[in-house]
């Protein structure tokens, strides 16, 4: 009887701790505003997927605080990083958007030109995952994935950094590809179109989602074709048509170590962060509320409207996922990072 009443007053007073541990988080957001600041320009994928979280998120937070966005570009998000993890007020009314490659920035790129430490940086969470492939004209010099390692193909890309442009190089370096990259377009409309007028003949790094909604009609009229999974989970509907996945081509361990550490940022399509030194219980708060509110079914009917696709990640499992990989060894690190340039 003794035990259990000491469980009982246990399990009370943990319960009376949180309690008034969300309250004080309530107290704190009311008729303060939570501003969202994406690291990229109006109107692309990272902005309007943090534009639909700001209409929902309010009801979500304790305190029911208004919510706001605002844009800051550059440096592949890093200036946005830098801005909320040195500058920025560091109570939980900042939040961070960035680009899905910016939670691995402390290994794919030069750190010494980085104002902050990823590693420091504290996740909310991811909105979705992307799952990217591989596309090519049916007249493509190669015809499978398998033919890319004897056949040259003239790939479409935006920039070196955006996923269009490594992920061709980094299956040319690590895989032994003959993808030729050919960059310098805005976004995969451009690319898209050059496939069809036979500028290039295909594209690698296209989101699954994007490339059925985007471009149904040139999927159905055969115009263009799968010819590699670029990810570690698969498609479903593509393993079906023995569509192959680029980690079937890795032949030592090594290889497949570089190729799951770059994949790993598909989880993270839609990342989420506040500054290091946000107190914890507000931390704790605004993850449950970024979870909560990409599971609202309000949220999931606009955004199904939007033709967005949502699959969130709690940040707790999205901290845990880099802590691992930032844990491997550190010529592994190296190598991943020197995967994705450019051989010039």
């Amino acid at each position: 009887m003794g035990r259990f009443l000491v469980a009982a007053v246990s399990v009370l007073s943990v319960i009376v701790s949180q309690a008034k541990a969300q309250e004080a988080v309530g107290q704190f957001y009311k008729g303060r505003t939570i501003t969202l600041v994406v690291g990229t320009s109006a109107g692309g994928g990272y902005d309007t997927y943090a534009r639909l979280m700001a209409r929902f998120l309010s009801a979500h937070v304790p305190g029911a605080p208004s919510v706001i966005v605002s844009n800051m570009p550059g440096a592949g998000s890093n200036v946005m990083a830098a801005y909320v993890a040195a500058s920025a007020v560091k109570d939980g009314t900042i939040i961070g958007a960035p680009f899905s490659t910016q939670p691995l920035a402390g290994i794919l790129e030069d750190v010494s030109r980085l104002r902050y430490d990823p590693t420091r940086l504290h996740y909310l969470g991811s909105a979705t995952a992307d799952l990217f492939v591989c596309v090519a004209r049916p007249d493509a010099p190669a015809k499978t994935f398998a033919d890319t390692f004897k056949a040259e193909m003239a790939m479409g890309g935006t920039a070196e950094t955006g996923s269009t442009g490594y992920l061709p190089v980094l299956l040319n370096n690590v895989l032994g590809t003959q993808f030729k990259p050919v960059l310098g377009y805005p976004g995969s409309r451009q690319i898209m179109a050059a496939i069809e007028k036979g500028e290039v003949h295909g594209m690698c790094g296209i989101n699954w989602a994007s490339l059925t909604t985007q471009y149904a009609t040139l999927l159905s009229e055969k115009k263009i074709r799968v010819i590699a999974q670029e990810n570690a989970r698969g498609v479903d509907e593509l393993d079906k048509q023995g569509v192959p996945r680029t980690l079937e081509f890795a032949k030592t361990d090594e290889q497949r170590a570089i190729l799951n550490i770059i994949y790993a940022q598909e989880v993270f399509a839609r990342p989420y962060f506040v500054a290091p030194e946000v107190p914890r219980e507000r931390l704790a708060a605004l993850r449950q509320a970024f979870l909560d509110t990409w599971k609202a079914p309000e949220l999931l009917t606009e955004a199904k409207r939007m033709g967005l696709d949502v699959d969130p990640t709690s940040g707790e499992d999205l901290q845990k996922l880099l802590e691992k990989i930032y844990a491997s060894p550190a010529d592994l690190l190296v190598k991943t990072r020197e995967a994705i340039r450019l051989k010039r």
